[in-house]
């Protein structure tokens, strides 16, 4: 009978049991926005280039500059990024560790009055907030969480938000500068915005997708945004090119 209600438990928590992904951590964030933006950038560099010059020699040097110049440049600013924000956490973390440790009835009664301000009564909140403190660790997590909305286990590397923004800034980029390599002209424009609409659709079906928002929505949106940009790019590069002239 034991054996049956084990199974029945297990079976209830694989049914109802869910994980989530790390979102706090910025390495997807780093790699959604790092293909976006390499993608966005590059089309409109090339097309504003094109619009320009007919040297397709001209383009292609342009386009693996701003691959080069955008993947580097984003792998910096991410990494700065996420180490700053990690040296604040880590600050803020300080502080609240200090005051665990001088202030131990303090922090006890200002967690409990937080379980009591989401519906616990003051009986069990005191309890709770009782047990919790019983562990310096778990305080500090539950604290960090409560009081500071972060989770000290989910901070990120700034190493490995870096290289995804720079791998995926490069992809990103390297797609519209890819018909330039086999051809110029109006052939290799044409292709680079087929590429460049195409890539920004899929990018927005895999945000959709990890998201779980509207496929339809989200590809549109990107594609709005890439056809602005390589749009006006394409205007200004041909204004400019006819001005030289």
């Amino acid at each position: 009978m034991a054996d049956a209600d084990d199974a029945e438990h297990d079976d209830f928590h694989d049914h109802w049991v869910h994980t989530h992904r790390d979102v706090q951590g910025g390495t997807a964030r780093a790699a959604v926005f790092g293909v976006s933006d390499g993608l966005v950038s590059n089309v409109a560099l090339i097309l504003g280039i094109a619009g320009a010059s007919t040297d397709g020699s001209l383009v292609r040097l342009a386009g693996v500059s701003g691959l080069l110049a955008g993947a580097i440049s984003m792998a910096a600013g991410e990494w700065v990024s996420v180490r700053a924000q990690n040296e604040l956490i880590e600050r803020e973390l300080e502080i609240e560790r200090k005051s665990l440790r001088d202030n131990p009835e303090a922090e006890a009664k200002e967690l409990a009055a937080i379980y009591r301000e989401r519906g616990i009564d003051a009986e069990h909140a005191d309890q709770v907030a009782a047990g919790i403190m019983s562990d310096p660790e778990v305080a500090l997590g539950v604290h960090a969480r409560e009081e500071l909305g972060i989770d000290p286990e989910g901070v990120g590397s700034p190493m490995q938000v870096a290289i995804s923004s720079f791998f995926a800034f490069a992809i990103g980029a390297v797609i519209p500068l890819i018909p330039w390599f086999i051809t110029d002209g109006s052939d290799a424009t044409i292709a680079s915005v087929v590429l460049g609409i195409t890539a920004a659709a899929v990018v927005g079906f895999l945000v959709a997708h990890f998201t779980e928002r509207s496929a339809v929505r989200t590809a549109m949106r990107q594609v709005v945004v890439a056809a602005v940009a390589c749009t006006a790019t394409y205007m200004i590069g041909s204004a400019l090119g006819v001005s030289v002239t």
